[in-house]
């Protein structure tokens, strides 16, 4: 029982170093009581010892996905929260996973430093793109507030903090051991590895910030002496129960006309609506169309606006989930189409073979994907646009500024989310964006969070939830492509790689002394 008890509190601790809670500093010790748990277990017991710790940690992490689909998919709850311990059992197999490697990677201290953080990584890389991928909170973004730490995310990712962060886990683990001999395996733990351990993690914690403080005094003067441009985000605060009614789509016209309005004396170079903020196919629905086009000539900037679109081809009609760049004149003058979609919220999966599913967005049809990383010319730059939770998936950024995107533009809708901590946790993984890549972000979110990231990760501006707001900064255009930006997940795809020679040959290695009288 005790065992359990250290498993579910390594689950809680690594939840709470999240927003809202966001006690950052718990994530670099959450994992030792799970990983001092299973010493002694065999590979099946570590298994399932892992798999209750991810249970504790999806579950009180993502308990608002059950909120989501009852409110808004309109399933009973007694639906809502099996759908939501689903979810969370197939995310804490990766747990179970990385909880059953253990007895075969630790079974010497000096192996489990290297290979134990070197497992985490590969594990969180395959969950970024296994079916679809879900990178949701992945270890390093609990730490989104210290700006030292994250600089090397243009080097290797968020990823490479991960790395660091159960690298510490594992030292502290190794203290443990030592001060407390009854805890386990006190014999292989001298006094030497231990201070060496420590060592070693003080001295790459200590590079990893150099390089992060360095890096912000150079960006600092780049961003000074680069061009600059006014953007103004519109937090327009429409509910979601209301946002597809033909009734009220006029009014929500109405309020984002109003709200923009407000934005001219700032005189913002470009005008940003969140995701299908026009609440209808544009330049389909043409009396809608004309209206906002005359409105926008009449504001006389720039907009960027986000709306569903619908397109014939080969006699298919095809939706897209879309953004529009608009001109002072209200032409288009670029469109965006998202390319990463929604499973069950944007399109259904398998609807061949499972046709009872359905989706939670019913008002529209089944969206199609767009093409990834095409960022929308805009005067004499480029803008790369990331609709909703695309902001997760860190290649989808590295591939509008790969080409050519020198300010990046995040368009959502939060209020599937209500007041609960997916607002926050969401806005948290945008800090890495902007700073993988070097590149301002701004984002414009239905009912919040909105705000301004600088290419250091600096947030500059958020607005609260749920208030009709609008926000204007000034943000830098970089155009110098980071390493990350050039090589994308190097670091990841070196320690899955490692982890796919190692661990079937520690294992083997296991299995052989086993036998051996």
């Amino acid at each position: 029982m005790k065992k359990f008890v250290w498993a579910a509190a390594s689950g809680l601790l690594l939840t709470a170093a999240f927003p809202k809670t966001g006690i950052s500093a718990l994530a670099w010790i959450a994992l030792v009581p799970l990983m001092a748990a299973v010493r002694g277990m065999s590979m099946r017991e570590s298994f399932r010892i892992g798999m209750l710790a991810g249970l504790v940690h999806y579950l009180t992490l993502l308990y608002w996905v059950a909120y989501t689909v009852h409110t808004f998919g309109h399933l009973p709850w007694l639906l809502a929260v099996p759908v939501l311990f689903l979810f969370s059992a197939y995310l804490s197999l990766f747990f179970g996973l990385f909880a059953a490697a253990l007895p075969v990677l630790g079974t010497s201290p000096a192996t489990a430093l290297a290979g134990v953080p070197m497992l985490w990584v590969a594990l969180e890389y395959i969950r970024a793109f296994l079916f679809s991928g879900f990178p949701w909170e992945l270890l390093a973004y609990s730490q989104y507030r210290h700006l030292d730490l994250i600089q090397s995310a243009d080097l290797i990712g968020p990823f490479g903090l991960s790395f660091l962060i159960v690298l510490a886990n594992c030292v502290f683990l190794l203290l443990f051991s030592r001060l407390q001999p009854k805890a386990g395996d006190q014999q292989n733990v001298s006094t030497r590895l231990a201070v060496t351990a420590l060592a070693g993690l003080l001295l790459l914690t200590g590079l990893d910030m150099g390089y992060g403080r360095q890096r912000i005094r150079r960006l600092d003067a780049a961003m000074a002496a680069a061009p600059h441009r006014q953007v103004a985000v519109i937090q327009g605060n429409i509910a979601q129960d209301i946002k597809w009614d033909p009734e009220n789509q006029l009014d929500t016209l109405e309020k984002y006309f109003r709200l923009s309005a407000a934005a001219r004396p700032a005189h913002p170079d470009l005008i940003v609506w969140p995701e299908t903020a026009a609440p209808f196919y544009f330049l389909y629905n043409l009396t809608l169309t004309r209206r906002v086009q005359k409105q926008v000539a009449a504001n006389g900037h720039w907009f960027l606006i986000g709306s569903p679109s619908v397109s014939r081809r080969d006699g298919r009609t095809l939706y897209f989930n879309s953004a529009y760049l608009l001109t002072p004149a209200g032409l288009v003058a670029g469109r965006y189409d998202k390319s990463h979609l929604v499973p069950f919220g944007e399109y259904v999966p398998f609807k061949n073979w499972l046709p009872f599913l359905g989706k939670i967005v019913e008002q529209v049809g089944d969206f199609q994907s767009g093409q990834k990383g095409s960022a929308i010319a805009w005067q004499s730059t480029r803008i790369g646009v990331l609709i909703c939770y695309e902001i997760i998936f860190a290649p989808l950024a590295r591939a509008e500024v790969a080409n050519g995107a020198q300010l990046l533009v995040n368009m959502t809708n939060d209020a599937w989310y209500g007041r609960s901590s997916a607002p926050f946790q969401h806005f948290s993984m945008a800090v890495f964006r902007a700073v993988e890549n070097r590149r301002a972000l701004v984002r414009a979110a239905n009912t919040g969070i909105s705000g301004f990231i600088d290419p250091a990760g600096r947030i500059l501006a958020q607005t609260p939830l749920f208030e009709d707001t609008v926000r204007t900064r000034s943000v830098p255009l970089l155009s110098q492509e980071s390493f990350y930006t050039r090589h994308g997940d190097w670091f990841a795809a070196v320690c899955l790689m490692a982890a796919g020679i190692w661990l079937p040959a520690a294992a083997y290695r296991r299995r052989r002394s086993k036998s051996t009288p």
